[in-house]
């Protein structure tokens, strides 16, 4: 039960990956799960929009404007070195 109604996915669940959701950034089995959601759910749906308009809102301020390059390989190499420690440090802890 989210909202005050019974759902199958919880609204936190959902509003966790709203971000993901607009970005295209999550399976397609997801997106079909946080559609449906959205389109039973009202409060969940009334905050979806925020989110909407807040991005669209960034996206008129920044414009089309992207990392240079030599960022986005910054951010590459960390983003795989925190996975790689994330999994290490987990192996640790489970021996």
């Amino acid at each position: 039960m989210s909202c005050g109604q019974p759902h199958e996915t919880d609204c936190r669940e959902v509003l966790a990956e709203v971000y993901l959701y607009l970005d295209l950034e999550c399976g397609e089995e997801r997106r079909v799960l946080i559609r449906e959601h959205l389109e039973e759910c009202g409060p969940c749906l009334r905050e979806y929009g925020l989110e909407q308009e807040v991005k669209a809102l960034v996206a008129r301020c920044c414009g089309n404007e992207t990392a240079p390059e030599q960022l986005r390989e910054r951010l590459r190499v960390r983003l795989t070195e925190l996975v790689v420690f994330e999994t290490t440090e987990s192996r640790e802890l489970a021996d």
